[in-house]
């Protein structure tokens, strides 16, 4: 790479301020360290420092400043938003000390006006449930951690449902009633959250891995961040850990930034996926880190349910300069897809060791469309099948009923999923086990339009056999290439595979 490098600002909030860094040629990391420094106004330094990730986010600034940033004799030039008040949550009676906060750090929620921060500082604050608002910044100072209480009764159950019948509570696709979310927003507008500090979800504690697909006292469990209905949101730098259930979920929210963010999980907690956008649309991921104990991203869009479901596209999402680590799937669609997944980018992203990496999930009686999904300049390494649509998913009571699991044709109905227009270029995976890919459609309504160009393959010489995804009936294989089953596929640029010695080919 030659030529100065290209600085991208991608969020300026009251304090802190997030850019990109050669996000065109890079993927997680940058290919050497970055030394940068930051000027105000008057051209005083500021601060300066290095980084060696392609996003990352400037903490410490103050509001409605002018800045300049130089990287390697790159500048650009911001500056930040515009700030009303700053309250510190231990001027509202917050203390490291007190059993639960929540009760004080919402009093100074409510106490602040339009375009406020509200500051977590440095010491760890246990909290039950705390509820956001419009026009606020939460600021999580480094040091900072808003830890979740053990004791489930601290937390409320939302309702399913709004009064006027809007879907509120949701559960893998479904209007339930929820314990809220350490951190919950609901109908928020200009809403941030950021800093250097840690959302800590309390998963660990109490009971709340026992039950994973339970109704405990009339609700189910809680995310670690929960918005709904929300508009114009950031979140940014910040940690989010240690989740009961999903960790960050948004669900109908529009324009959401999600920005330099470390989500992580203990491996073996149920059901922890990193970050859900369902029935959203305008979604942008960038520089994100993930570890957690289930799928690092998975885009949904609800599912058919006599409770009722989430009938809204997700849609317009893009993925890029993420890092995805261990997770059954590093990013999934559905299974939660009845009111389709479509124009979906995942691009310069790379994954280690996660059990599959671009993974679509169905069947038969979810309906809706997954449709132009592109997955473009990525690396894997002991990702074991990189690529997977999979339309006989066993998942809920019925997923394993003739039903769902049939491979005869069936009649094609609304409640017939369909997969169209699914773009490959420019990949590389090494030490795959299982299949280079696996594109298993349903005989009354194949997969279409799979698109590969220029799809580099290496194989894991020490792999053991196994099943691509998870149905009844598929063989478990090893080293395999291509699976298409009931799925058409275009291959203009090949496909490139590289065989260890002794390897096996199905």
């Amino acid at each position: 790479m030659t030529g100065m490098p290209t600085l991208a600002l991608l969020a300026a909030t009251p304090r802190t301020a997030t850019f990109s860094l050669d996000a065109a040629e890079n993927h997680f990391a940058l290919t050497t360290a970055k030394t940068w420094r930051l000027d105000d106004a008057a051209g005083e330094r500021v601060a300066e420092g290095q980084t060696d990730r392609v996003v990352t986010t400037l903490h410490g600034l103050l509001p409605g400043q002018t800045y300049r940033l130089e990287v390697a004799g790159a500048r650009l030039g911001f500056t930040t938003a515009a700030e009303s008040a700053l309250i510190d949550i231990t001027d509202c009676g917050a203390s490291p000390t007190a059993d639960d906060n929540a009760a004080a750090i919402q009093a100074a929620i409510d106490r602040l006006p339009p375009q406020g921060t509200l500051k977590i500082p440095r010491g760890r604050f246990q909290s039950g449930p705390i509820f956001l608002k419009s026009d606020m910044t939460l600021l999580l100072e480094d040091g900072a951690v808003l830890s979740g209480h053990p004791d489930r009764a601290r937390y409320p159950v939302l309702a399913a449902r709004h009064a006027d019948h809007r879907v509120l509570g949701t559960w893998e696709g479904v209007a339930e009633p929820c314990f809220a979310s350490l951190v919950t927003a609901l109908d928020c507008t200009g809403l941030t959250i950021t800093g250097a500090g840690t959302i800590d979800g309390g998963g660990d504690r109490g009971d709340w891995w026992s039950w994973p697909k339970e109704t405990r006292y009339g609700a189910r469990r809680p995310r670690t961040l929960f918005l709904s209905h929300g508009q114009n949101v950031r979140l940014t730098g910040i940690t989010v850990r240690n989740s009961p259930s999903w960790t960050i979920h948004p669900v109908f929210c529009s324009d959401v930034l999600a920005a330099d963010l470390v989500i992580e999980n203990d491996p073996l907690s149920p059901n922890t996926d990193g970050l859900n956008p369902e029935c959203s649309r305008d979604v942008r991921l960038s520089g994100l880190s993930f570890s957690v104990g289930d799928d690092c991203i998975a885009i949904k869009a609800g599912k058919r349910d006599p409770k009722g479901g989430l009938d809204q596209p997700c849609e317009r999402i893009v993925v890029e300069n993420c890092r995805m680590q261990r997770g059954h799937g590093g990013i999934v669609i559905g299974s939660e897809m009845s009111g389709s997944v479509r124009d979906v980018t995942v691009r310069r992203c790379e994954l280690r060791e996660t059990d599959r990496g671009l993974r679509v999930k169905t069947r038969r009686g979810r309906g809706g469309r997954v449709e132009r999904i592109a997955l473009e300049g990525c690396v894997m390494d002991r990702v074991a099948t990189p690529l997977v649509i999979n339309s006989f998913y066993f998942c809920d009571a019925d997923g394993r009923s003739d039903y769902v699991q049939s491979r005869e044709p069936l009649p094609v109905t609304d409640a017939t999923p369909v997969v169209t227009d699914i773009t490959i270029r420019d990949v590389v995976a090494e030490n795959v086990a299982v299949a280079a890919a696996a594109f298993y459609g349903l005989p009354e309504a194949p997969i279409t339009g799979i698109t590969i160009e220029n799809y580099r393959v290496g194989f894991d010489p020490e792999a053991q056999a196994d099943v691509p995804d998870m149905a009844c009936g598929f063989a478990p294989l090893r080293h395999a290439e291509i699976i298409l089953e009931h799925a058409s596929l275009t291959r203009p640029a090949g496909l490139h595979l590289s065989r260890p010695t002794q390897s096996i080919a199905v």
